[in-house]
Order: C-alpha cells, then sequence, then structure tokens
C-alpha cells in the first residue's frame, strides 16, 4: 500500500482547526483508546463487530464509495467506545449503544447482515481526520451537526438520530434539584471538557445569569468525573445524555447527583457523518436511518417485521419492506428488502433508543426525540 502520510497529516491539520471549536455532545468523553494498528483483513468475510483497525482501508477520494463498501464485504463505522448510551466497548470487546446500533443498521442493509461492520474506536480530536483520510466509511459517534462542520471540514451529515443539549449536574448535599437553574451556580466550580464550546456555552450562560462562576477544564471526562465525586467540582457540564449516563454509572451510593436545567442551554443535533460528495452512500446511510423511523411510526416492529412484510398495513410500508413490485432499494444499490434486514436485525427507532435509554433512566416520551406524531422532531420523508 502507497503511503498515505502526507494526506493524513492534511486530514489532521483541518481537523485540529474545527475540533477546538467542538461543541457539546460529540466533545463529551476524551478517553477512549487509540485505534489499534491491526491491519483491515484481506478477505471478504466480515470481521467480527468488535474489532477495531488504525489503518486506512481505501483511498475513496473521486471513487464510488457504496461499490468500495460492497466490494470489501463489511462497513467500517467510527464511534467513540466510552459513551454510555451511545457507543460503549465491554470487557468481551463488543460495542452497545445507539450509535453502535445505528452503524448495524447500516451494515444490514448493504450486506443483509447487521454483524458485517468494524468498529473503529475514535477521540473526539481522531474522528474527522479518521473520515477524511479514509480510515473509516462513516461516523456515527454522538457528532453534533453544526455549520462549521458541515462547510469548512468538508463533511457531509445524514438525519439527526438524537436531539441532545448541554447541561449541567450537581450533587442534592449541596442544594442543588432538577428545579435548579444556572443561577443558582453562584460562586460554584464548573468542570467541563478543555478544548470545546462546553466551556464557552456554559460561560455565556454564567453572563447571561449574571453570576460568576470559576470554570475548571481538563482534558479527560473519566478525570471530570472523578473530581466531581471528590468535591473538587461543585458542578460538571455536558451533554444531557452524557450527564445521565455517567449518573446510571458512576454515581457513589452515598450521593444523588441531579441534572439542570430543564431545558437546555445548548442545541446538539447528533448525525451520521460521512464523506462529502457521496451521494450514492450518502443516500443508503440516510434511508437506513429513516426506514427505522418510518418503521416506528408504522408500529413495525422486531417481533412482527415478518408479518407486517407478508401483510403490509399499505402502501408505503410495502414499499419500504420490500414486499411490493417497487424497485426504489434497488435503484440505490441495495437488495429489494434492505430496510426490512435492518429492522428485523437491528430494529426500529424507537425500540433501539429504549433499549439504551432506558437503563440510564432516560425516556423518549414528551421530549423532542419522540416522534413528530407525539409531538416531537423525529420525522422522516415518506417512501414513495
Amino acid at each position: 500500500m502507497r503511503s498515505r502520510l502526507p494526506r493524513l497529516l492534511v486530514a489532521l491539520a483541518a481537523a485540529a482547526l474545527v475540533v477546538s471549536a467542538c461543541g457539546g455532545a460529540d466533545s463529551q468523553d476524551t478517553s477512549g483508546a487509540e485505534p489499534a494498528s491491526a491491519p483491515v483483513p484481506e478477505t471478504t468475510e466480515a470481521p467480527p463487530a468488535s474489532t477495531t483497525s488504525g489503518d486506512i482501508v481505501e483511498d475513496t477520494a473521486g471513487s464510488d464509495l457504496l461499490q468500495t463498501v460492497q466490494e470489501r464485504g463489511w462497513l467500517v463505522c467510527g464511534v467513540s467506545g466510552t459513551r454510555v448510551i451511545f457507543s460503549e466497548t465491554r470487557p468481551d470487546g463488543s460495542v452497545v449503544g445507539v450509535d453502535a446500533d445505528y452503524c448495524r443498521v447500516v451494515a444490514a442493509a448493504v450486506f443483509g447482515d447487521a454483524n458485517a461492520v468494524e468498529f473503529v474506536s475514535l477521540t473526539t480530536g481522531e474522528r474527522f481526520a479518521a473520515l477524511q483520510a479514509g480510515q473509516i466509511d462513516v461516523l456515527i459517534r454522538s457528532t453534533t451537526w453544526t455549520q462549521s462542520r458541515d462547510t469548512a471540514v468538508g463533511l457531509d451529515f445524514g438525519p439527526v438520530i438524537y436531539y441532545d443539549g448541554q447541561q449541567l449536574m450537581a450533587k442534592a448535599d449541596d442544594g442543588y434539584s432538577p428545579s435548579s437553574q444556572v443561577a443558582d451556580l453562584a460562586g460554584a466550580v464548573v468542570c467541563a471538557l478543555a478544548g470545546t464550546t462546553t466551556e464557552q456555552n456554559v460561560s455565556d450562560a454564567a453572563d447571561a445569569a449574571g453570576i460568576d462562576i470559576t470554570l475548571t477544564t481538563l482534558e479527560d471526562f473519566d478525570a471530570i468525573t472523578e473530581n466531581f465525586i471528590q468535591g473538587a467540582c461543585d458542578a460538571v457540564t455536558a451533554d444531557g445524555s452524557a450527564l445521565a449516563g455517567r449518573k446510571a454509572k458512576q454515581q457513589p451510593d452515598d450521593q444523588e447527583w441531579v441534572i439542570f436545567p430543564a431545558t437546555p442551554i445548548s442545541k446538539e443535533p447528533l448525525a451520521p457523518v460521512y464523506p462529502q460528495n457521496q451521494s450514492r452512500f450518502a443516500d443508503v446511510v440516510n434511508w437506513a436511518v429513516y426506514a427505522t423511523i418510518i418503521a416506528d411510526e408504522k408500529g413495525i416492529t422486531q417481533a412482527n417485521v415478518d408479518a407486517m412484510a407478508a401483510d403490509p398495513p399499505d402502501a408505503e410500508a410495502a414499499r419500504l419492506l420490500g414486499a411490493s413490485d417497487d424497485e426504489q432499494q434497488s435503484s440505490m444499490g441495495l437488495a429489494p428488502d434492505a430496510f426490512y434486514q435492518a429492522i428485523s436485525q437491528v430494529g426500529n427507532y424507537g425500540e433501539i433508543l429504549t433499549r439504551h435509554l432506558e437503563p440510564a433512566g432516560l425516556t423518549r416520551a414528551g421530549t423532542i426525540n419522540a416522534g413528530w406524531l407525539d409531538g416531537g422532531l423525529i420525522y422522516a420523508p415518506p417512501a414513495r
């Protein structure tokens, strides 16, 4: 393989300009292990779902990424590996979470096999360079869709998988409650991740509330959490889902952590990211996500998808599940039953979120992550 080092250095430099302006939700965990340097297998057999790789898999500039992925035989998906709820690598090497499941959704749509995916654990500083350099095909890593990333960095974003927002977490014993406001932090030491707009957001919120806080920044959210437990931080700030995950996993028995304010202090729409100008691959990622949302709207689940495919409730469901003569999935370069495979093997949108939100004490009901029919923002274009 010819050297890709000059290109990788350029990509790293470009990414560094934007990482310093990273926003909340996708900047909450920087403790992920460096990707292993094991080479990508030279076989068309998909690797185990838990493998990681640091090698460049293909130079896709000017090529058809979808064709490249199909010829390889598996999807290479960038994740965090350390973020509770979204992608967490377990001791046995398996990767669980909303992001990991959406990697599987795409793999199931492309290959008919949700396990035809290789997970690459990436830190916030590595993720964009890895995508630009061709180390991964798609980044599904709790990444916030922003203007600068969509334009200056040269990446494209898919549909929003989860609407998040920056909040704060403090201890009930210190007088805080879920109804607390930013103004209640007057004089507090607030800890945040260094080099992200998380710190700027909380500073701006404190200024708007007319209070003074002491802002302490650290490079690693595990260190922030430990400082919070020991009392060196009066409060910590991150995206609400990240705080809920930490509370569920790390709150000591003798402490009660509360998350506030109820309305987040920032907007953090989390979406898949893929290389710019790869429209065929983008279509597949986008419609694989949309398929899970439409299935959720129609009550098509893992448990009943076979019955729904055999006797579709309407024409849209028939098209979605490959149960009609329509060739929409075939025209995308996929099998007619591509989205049937995604739903049957991984689940619909609601199943995926519920699977990972509920253990952290979160729910879709009554939030903007509810479906549009239930007052939320989750909505898909029609499959026709």
